[in-house]
């Protein structure tokens, strides 16, 4: 996809380590793109500047500015980047990170790359958490409404089950209003009844043991 897609200016993608293309890199940096990524260990470079003005107490370990040795590598990316390196606490590891922006921090460089983790955490919220098996439409905006369409539901129903203070899941009730769309029992009495079905017939299954 890095082959394909118009980089916006100014734009920050920020990306894993698993998509380091030079070629595609240096054709971002020339959009007037930023990238962020983590550097491979098999990465080979000269160090042609370095940041002495870090603080070690907020994790960076070093801010360098870097050009690639390989002949293949220097030929996609002919100029220099950045290096950063970061010390996770929370995993005990340290982290490289490259970039070709000059404006941020150090400190930014890492924070930004943390925050792709949280998108990371949203997408896989979104695969255990809402029932979307068929998209109806496959533009953008088609997309986008139907994913939000779908947290909506899924707040609401949230919402419902604070208020009642039901016992049941956030799945079970949205399974219970599924088939019940045309129901008019009040949701408060829909969901106990279930719940009371739901305890008898486990009693019953307890004592046919």
């Amino acid at each position: 996809m890095l082959d394909i897609i118009t980089f916006d200016v100014n734009a920050v993608y920020v990306m894993d380590k698993a998509y380091i293309d030079f070629k595609a890199l240096y054709s971002m940096h020339e959009s007037g793109a930023f990238f962020i990524s983590r550097a491979k260990a098999t990465m080979d470079f000269s160090v042609i500047e370095v940041n002495y003005n870090i603080d070690e107490t907020t994790g960076l370990r070093s801010d360098k500015t870097i050009i690639l040795n390989g002949y293949k590598s220097k030929k996609l990316y002919p100029e220099p980047f950045r290096l950063v390196k970061f010390y996770d606490d929370e995993k005990d590891t340290v982290l490289r990170f490259i970039t070709n922006n000059t404006s941020a921090s150090a400190l930014e460089i890492a924070r930004l790359y943390r925050y792709r983790w949280q998108i990371e955490i949203f997408f896989k919220w979104i695969k255990q958490n809402l029932t979307i098996k068929k998209l109806w439409g496959h533009s953008e905006n088609a997309v986008n409404i139907h994913i939000w369409v779908a947290i909506c539901t899924y707040l609401i129903v949230a919402k419902i089950k604070h208020s009642i203070k039901s016992d049941l899941s956030i799945y079970e009730i949205i399974q219970i209003l599924g088939i019940s769309v045309f129901d008019k029992t009040p949701i408060r009495e829909l969901l106990t009844e279930y719940q009371i079905n739901q305890d008898v017939n486990e009693q019953l299954n307890l004592f046919s043991e």
